[in-house]
């Protein structure tokens, strides 16, 4: 994110160009190639972008913080998910709580896909329709495993991006 800011900036100037070795172009190029298809494919939106821009030099992994923490708030809520819809009683205003705060928290990191799942799910809690929430549940999951791996994908990119510029940089 940050990253691929200051990188952008450093790969426009001639010298970079003549430095940087075949690896590192070719890893540039290939981070920049899959963060398009992660909101081509619509798994990110401009929220995203939005978090991008949050981070800056003073917190350079501002973005894998909040992202890290999406993660475990989705873990524990898809937890609590599960438990309340295998009750014998499903306290369906209770549910809804809990998909309305999955859906925020995914809407704040810009995981699309996952957001849209929730929007659904609620629909569902909505109706006290059992089955459509069972079915919900199994999308929100998916989803957010499909999200979840996309942005793990992500960061470790960036963060082997990062280590061939620095060697790139000892070789200088």
């Amino acid at each position: 994110m940050y990253l691929t800011k200051i990188l952008t900036i450093w790969l426009k100037s001639e010298r970079s160009i003549e430095l940087m070795d075949g690896m590192t172009v070719q890893l540039q190029q290939q981070l920049f190639d899959y963060t398009a298809s992660l909101f081509n494919e619509g798994f990110l939106d401009d929220q995203f972008k939005q978090l991008e821009q949050l981070q800056d030099e003073t917190n350079p992994d501002f973005v894998v913080e909040v992202v890290t923490l999406f993660f475990d708030d989705a873990e524990r809520l898809l937890n609590e998910l599960t438990t309340s819809l295998g009750q014998e009683n499903i306290d369906f205003k209770r549910l809804d709580a809990y998909v309305h705060q999955l859906k925020g928290s995914s809407s704040s990191i810009g995981a699309q896909t996952v957001h849209k799942a929730c929007i659904s799910f609620r629909n569902f809690c909505t109706e006290k329709n059992v089955e459509g929430c069972l079915k919900s549940l199994q999308q929100v999951k998916h989803e957010y495993s499909l999200v979840k791996s996309k942005l793990e994908t992500l960061f470790k990119m960036e963060q082997e991006l990062l280590a061939s510029r620095l060697s790139d940089l000892k070789v200088e």
